[in-house]
């Protein structure tokens, strides 16, 4: 049986639905990570790349919806099953160093961690920059909005992102599960509703997709001027390194594995196990279409109607330029449409991946013990500590630089490299600590190593372009 509390409840053992009608009603985890998912690497970088490349990269942007999805689920699967978390599942892995050696600080616990947590902690820096780079986005909406209120005084674009960070904490900290799912299911449906909407009546307009324009996107060109772009596109859209750990803390806070249970010797234990995988899967592929539409229609409409504009987005007038996206197929009435989406669905990915970065560094502290695992009234008081100084700190970062599409680019990049990781944490976890009767079919343990060889020949390819870039 798991020994973390925080995972496996006692007594919530449940059986799980067998039909698909009942597997939709336990459905959740997903539509917070669409929150996160269908937020900067669409509304930021899908669109800014369409605006900058047009139609070329359309395989590139399905190939970034789709590569990324079985990792996902797969690795929920192991914490399912395990109880294990993201971060303990990461430690498990062979090629652990001590975090403190011999004659070290007194306060640094000694303990063995392994060498993924130390890469993921590499990507800290560049995570915050990007949640600078969306609050400002978000910020910079809420400020049109505000605008547009006839009794409202302007409201300068920083000072709207402050009013954005201080929502963000005082939703999260009053909110639990049930309430952040409730909002984000409101926040996400309604702006990929609105936005697939109008990327189908760009259709009626003289920004219309052509049969030749999808054909030309197929051809599998790579301009190499568009490689930093690109690839923080790729690690943002679709299901992000980032989104793979938050979905499984939100798979711990809807009850997943509480429902499976931690008595292995249970002999409804296997049942239990399998039916529950089933319902993630579910609400894997529920994501995966979602995002798979609404990343199409943001492209579309960057590749149809900015590109063809020579518009770009860039610095302040980011959200004010994509606007043109609705504005120009829509009419003028549309902008303020635009700019209310905006804001939700750059709003709901701050609290989807502010939400999963509580859940996760309470954990992380614990991996390198500065406090118990069983101690959930100490995790909680770092989860609340985290949502006050995440916010105030993402909005410092963007008061001193102001580029939202930069911003996230930073950590997005960062983002692509840890994919490929978390591909070999999960086939190494499946082979070597998962229970072998709930383990998965051979054939999609190799499709993960065709996923891993993908990720990792990307990365290769963008480390030679950096190299080109800089020595060629």
């Amino acid at each position: 049986m798991s020994d973390d509390p925080y995972t496996i409840q006692p007594g919530r053992t449940r059986e799980p639905p067998t039909t698909l009608l009942g597997r939709l009603r336990y459905l959740g985890p997903g539509i917070i990570v669409s929150g996160s998912i269908v937020g900067s690497g669409e509304i930021l970088l899908t669109a800014g790349l369409g605006a900058a490349a047009g139609f070329t990269l359309l395989w590139f942007v399905l190939f970034s919806c789709w590569i990324k999805s079985l990792v996902q689920a797969e690795l929920a699967r192991y914490v399912v099953t395990t109880g294990d978390t993201y971060l303990r599942t990461l430690n498990r892995m062979p090629g652990r160093t001590p975090a403190r050696r011999e004659g070290g600080q007194w306060w640094w616990p000694k303990v063995e961690v392994s060498w993924p947590i130390w890469f993921g902690l590499l990507g800290f820096i560049p995570g915050l920059v990007t949640s600078g780079g969306i609050i400002g986005g978000a910020g910079q909406a809420l400020g049109l909005l505000l605008d547009a209120v006839p009794a409202m005084p302007d409201v300068d674009g920083k000072v709207a992102t402050g009013i954005a960070a201080v929502l963000v904490m005082l939703l999260l900290w009053t909110g639990r599960y049930g309430r952040i799912e409730k909002i984000l299911v409101v926040m996400v449906m309604s702006f990929s509703f609105t936005t697939i909407i109008c990327a189908a009546l760009m259709q009626t307009t003289e920004f219309q997709v052509t049969a030749d324009d999808i054909v030309a996107g197929l051809q599998f060109d790579f301009p190499l001027e568009l490689l930093f772009l690109a690839v923080g596109m790729y690690g943002a859209t679709g299901v992000a390194s980032s989104e793979i750990a938050g979905y499984t803390y939100w798979c711990i806070e809807k009850g997943y594995p509480s429902f499976v249970g931690g008595d292995r010797d249970d002999p409804r234990w296997v049942a239990r196990a399998k039916g529950w995988v089933r319902v993630v899967q579910v609400d894997v592929l529920v994501t995966l279409v979602i995002l798979t539409f609404a990343t199409l229609s943001f492209y579309f409409l960057g590749a149809g109607v900015l590109h063809s504009q020579g518009l770009v987005p860039e610095r302040e007038e980011t959200v004010a330029i994509l606007a043109n996206m609705y504005s120009l197929t829509l009419g003028d009435w549309s902008t303020y449409l635009f700019i209310f989406g905006a804001f939700f669905i750059l709003f709901s990915t701050v609290l989807s991946g502010l939400g999963a970065g509580s859940r996760s560094f309470p954990d992380l502290l614990v991996t390198f013990g500065f406090f118990p695992r069983k101690n959930l009234e100490t995790r909680l008081k770092w989860t609340r500590g985290y949502i006050i100084g995440m916010p105030i700190l993402s909005l410092l970062l963007y008061m001193s630089i102001e580029r939202p599409i930069a911003m996230v680019i930073v950590g997005a990049t960062f983002g692509a490299f840890m994919l490929p990781i978390q591909a070999v944490v999960t086939l190494y976890m499946q082979r070597k600590r998962m229970d072998p009767r709930v383990r998965p079919k051979n054939w999609v343990s190799w499709c993960i190593v065709g996923v891993f060889l993908a990720m990792a020949t990307l990365c290769a390819f963008y480390i030679y372009g950096v190299y080109l870039d800089n020595f060629g």
